[in-house]
């Protein structure tokens, strides 16, 4: 009895290590937009290609809509380790550097958002030596779109930086846009995402910039009844990691998680751009007064905001900003 005890003991531990072998590692990815938006989508796409790839080593299970809690809390979790990866915003209060992407004026077009935003660019580099402070890794941008200015009301000379604007602007709570839309003569007020459509509605604010056409159409409805395409900023999320899951896959699923989300940032700006028109041909047609420019129309505008890039400096550091504008300045 005692050989056969042992012997089943024996074959036991080898089914365990069998099963635990051949077990796939399972991560956890956050995301903030819900399940019908292209960024979901992308999420999805990036969890089935790696599920491929790795011929089923690595599982990805998406949590879109904020599932497992607003863009802060996630990347606090990352930095944990208690959360795999996510597709968010990047939020600045763990390093104001982090809003380095959200800098305004400085991408003015879809080509140049291809180049800015690949894998080889100085601004993935630099966002993945400030993220990996943190513990976490970039591993991809997911690019949104351009940022316009939507109000219920008419703007003063929306071209001509000097003019007052004359009405209330809700910003995202970045000095990136504070000093942006100052600089094109708004007054300014910070205002929570999800409280937007209401200041809108009772009149708190006139107006909103930080959001994409695509999410004025979703969010805001017939509130607004003029857009402005500035395009004086961008919308993209970050593709992340925490470095304590990194650290623990195997080489090659590495390279093949870096591979798939640089694809997906690549056809991210394509989906963008043909997102971009699709909803402010919508506008238009919900009865939404779009205004569109041309590059040499913006251009006083992107002169006189990109002036305002040297005041980052005390939050950014002189030694960053000077890097950006190297990279950047405005010819």
């Amino acid at each position: 009895m005692r050989k056969i005890f042992m012997y089943l003991l024996v074959v036991a531990a080898l089914v365990y290590s069998c099963s635990t072998a051949s077990a796939a590692t399972v991560l956890r990815f956050a995301g903030q937009f819900p399940e019908e938006h292209t960024s979901t989508r992308l999420m999805y796409q990036i969890a089935d290609e790696v599920k491929e790839r790795t011929e089923g080593r690595v599982e990805i299970e998406v949590f879109p809509d904020n599932e497992l809690g607003d863009y802060t809390l996630v990347y606090e979790e990352l930095i944990r380790g208690s959360l795999d990866m996510a597709a968010i915003t990047a939020p600045s209060q763990f390093d104001p550097r982090l809003e380095l992407s959200n800098i305004n004026c400085f991408i003015k077009s879809f080509d140049e958002a291809r180049t800015v935003l690949s894998p080889d660019g100085w601004l993935f580099r630099k966002m993945d030596e400030l993220h990996s402070a943190l513990g976490v890794k970039l591993l991809g941008f997911q690019f949104e779109g351009f940022i316009g200015i939507g109000s219920t009301k008419p703007v003063n000379e929306p071209l001509d930086p000097e003019v007052k604007k004359g009405i209330l602007l809700r910003i995202p709570n970045m000095e990136v846009f504070k000093l942006g839309a100052e600089a094109m003569g708004y007054k300014t007020i910070t205002i929570p995402w999800d409280e937007i459509l209401a200041s809108l509605m009772n009149g708190y604010a006139e107006g909103v910039y930080g959001m994409t056409p695509a999410a004025a159409c979703s969010i805001l409805g017939d509130v607004i009844k003029y857009w402005y395409d500035l395009r004086c900023s961008v919308e993209n999320l970050n593709y992340m990691i925490s470095l304590k899951t990194w650290e623990g896959l195997q080489e090659e699923d590495r390279e093949i998680i870096k591979d798939v989300c640089a694809k997906v940032t690549a056809v991210s700006v394509y989906l963008a751009e043909e997102d971009q028109e699709k909803c402010l041909q919508d506008m238009a047609e919900a009865g939404v007064e779009v205004l569109k420019y041309t590059p040499e129309e913006l251009a006083p505008t992107f002169l006189k905001v990109a002036s305002t890039w040297d005041a980052l400096a005390e939050r950014f550091s002189q030694e960053l900003i000077d890097e950006f504008k190297k990279e950047y300045v405005l010819k």
